[in-house]
């Protein structure tokens, strides 16, 4: 794949770079296939995370973190991706990269001070709660609702496909707190502990792929929260969503080209190592166009990703930008991993290979975070 660190990183990026490089091949890769057949990621490796810096990346120093841009998060991104286990990094940035920085935004010094030491080091694990059995993408459909009860706030719902929502013991989550509101108006931001009176999770799908990332519902039943349980100003929660979302977009397309590195990395291992008609695959004209041609696609989408970061980086509006890369990573992904898949030939459909792995995990991506085709609206009404 084309390298652009030289011409978007620091030399603190670059070596944030090696330490996850060496971090995945050490300790995750090795280990990932047993937290795919458990269904869950070790709680230990949050908290190895932790120690290592990694999970408070984009939080600043004065809170515990690393004080990194969004360059930063898109390298930590591609990184978790380049690991091939999409659940990994799905379960990984849900906690440090989606959930923890609304917090970080919105919070009080006291709730700050509560949890954030925790999450950082990975003590505590984060999910976000947003996602509604009759609506998805469309967040304004949303029909949990919360009314004020003296000193408590009542919550009435359920939220659905919550990412690790059977190993976070915190989630942020968004209830209707003005019902006569229209549209994005009158939602607001909750923190909801685990164990909670009226909070309750379901018993967890069967995905198929992302299978180390546990992913359940989560019910709300006359669920009793303390006012000081809001998260930033009440009636304001949607729209203090939306001022992360550029940096989640972002997130998950830099997702989308790690996996994509991964693929096209192990598939040109195979094909110039596959015996084919005397010589290898590699030798053949058709098989070596079909390379260059995945990759001179991801270097594209590789470059959108990267320059929309900058941008973000710099504190420029980076909304159109990264909604393209939204729209465009996680369908070049599909596209790129697929061809691999074909290329392997019979192998690529044996659970055995790694590349089988990859194209299952590869197609969340292009429906969390934002459908695709709604991804193309909302590039068209910034256009």
């Amino acid at each position: 794949m084309i390298d652009l660190d030289a011409a978007y990183l620091s030399e603190e990026h670059r070596m944030l770079r090696q330490q996850l490089r060496r971090f995945i091949e050490t300790e995750v890769r090795p280990a990932a296939p047993a937290w795919e057949e458990a269904g869950r990621i070790p709680p230990d490796v949050f908290r190895r995370m932790g120690e290592l810096g990694f999970l408070g990346l984009s939080m600043p120093a004065e809170l515990g973190g690393a004080g990194f841009d969004t360059l930063g998060s898109v390298v930590f991104g591609e990184e978790l991706g380049r690991s091939g286990f999409g659940g990994f990094g799905a379960a990984v940035t849900d906690h440090a990269d989606i959930a923890a920085p609304v917090l970080r935004r919105n919070g009080t010094a006291e709730q700050k001070a509560r949890y954030l030491p925790d999450v950082i080091a990975g003590r505590r694990l984060m999910g976000l709660g947003v996602t509604e059995p009759g609506g998805g993408s469309d967040l304004v459909a949303m029909k949990t609702v919360a009314r004020r009860d003296g000193d408590h706030y009542i919550l009435n719902g359920q939220k659905t496909f919550i990412t690790n929502a059977l190993s976070a013991d915190l989630f942020v989550t968004v209830a209707r707190t003005d019902p006569e509101a229209k549209g994005a108006a009158g939602f607001s931001l909750f923190l909801v502990e685990k164990g909670t009176p009226g909070f309750s999770i379901g018993a967890g799908f069967r995905k198929t792929g992302w299978l180390c990332s546990d992913m359940s519902d989560l019910f709300f039943d006359d669920c009793s929260l303390p006012a000081e349980n809001l998260l930033g100003p009440e009636h304001r929660g949607f729209y203090l969503m939306m001022q992360g979302i550029e940096h989640e977009r972002l997130s998950i397309g830099s997702q989308c080209i790690g996996l994509a590195e991964r693929a096209v990395e192990i598939t040109l291992r195979w094909l110039k190592e596959r015996p084919a008609y005397r010589r290898t695959l590699w030798d053949l004209q058709a098989v070596r166009h079909e390379m260059a041609a995945i990759s001179a696609d991801l270097a594209a989408a590789k470059l959108l990703v990267y320059h929309a970061a900058a941008r973000k980086s710099r504190g420029e509006d980076a909304r159109l930008e990264s909604t393209m890369v939204k729209a465009l990573a996680p369908e070049r992904l599909k596209a790129a991993v697929d061809r691999c898949v074909q290329l392997h030939g019979g192998l690529g459909y044996m659970r055995e290979a790694e590349i089988e792995r990859i194209w299952r995990d590869t197609r969340p991506h292009s429906l969390g975070g934002g459908a695709s085709h709604v991804m193309l609206d909302e590039i068209a009404k910034l256009l």
